[in-house]
């Protein structure tokens, strides 16, 4: 009996076999990280090349704040035909999709035209042809998630013929975006991204056309 618990204990066979299975769940943990890193900064990178092509977009086609884009700060601002537009007189706006429509307000502190937008199904228009092209690049996007601001830049003198009298720094961002690991997706459970943001200076602002 003990000669044979003896042999019993110096058997090896089978022992690689214990050990893989030893291993295992670290080298499927390992693998799991691998394609999760893999997966978060491709996640990343659609979201930042997103809100890269929205604003390019923005800034190449029709303002959201259409009564900002008509407004004439020579006519009704008490500026003089060439004057640089100050700050007093444009601080900022953002404007935000809400329950099937698009308002504009103005930044807090800030001093801005009224209305911001005197037509809604045209700003509307203007802000979903954004949300359209980010989504070009991340489907999962909605407008809800998205927020695009119009920001003094110093830019853009009052009476241009050519087109709105202020170019302002136009910044699109996207919030509120997660990300689902593989380990985590049997439990439904997300992790929460950053808000990613760029930002561009208005060129003409007008048309439904760009590049």
């Amino acid at each position: 009996m003990i000669r044979r618990l003896a042999l019993l204990a110096q058997d090896q066979r089978a022992s690689s076999a214990a050990e893989f299975a030893i291993v295992l769940p670290l080298l499927i943990i390992f693998l799991f990280g691998i394609i999760d890193v893999g997966r978060l900064m491709w996640t990343w990178n659609r979201a930042e090349k997103a809100t890269q092509m929205g604003v390019r977009y923005a800034v190449a086609t029709d303002m959201i704040p259409n009564g900002l884009a008509a407004y004439s700060f020579v006519v009704s601002g008490s500026l003089s035909q060439g004057d640089p537009i100050p700050e007093a007189s444009f601080g900022g706006a953002s404007c935000n999709f809400n329950a099937g429509a698009v308002s504009c307000s103005c930044k807090t502190g800030a001093t801005c035209p009224s209305p911001l937008v005197s037509n809604s199904a045209t700003a509307l228009t203007a802000f979903n042809n954004v949300v359209a092209r980010m989504k070009l690049f991340m489907p999962e996007i909605t407008a809800s998630k998205v927020t695009i601001d119009y920001d003094y830049s110093g830019l853009g003198y009052a009476g241009d013929p050519n087109g709105p009298d202020v170019a302002p720094l136009v910044k699109v961002s996207l919030k509120q975006m997660t990300f689902t690991p593989v380990a985590l997706t049997p439990f439904r459970t997300s992790i929460s991204l950053p808000s990613f943001s760029a930002a561009l200076t208005m060129e003409d602002g007008q048309g439904t056309v760009s590049n």
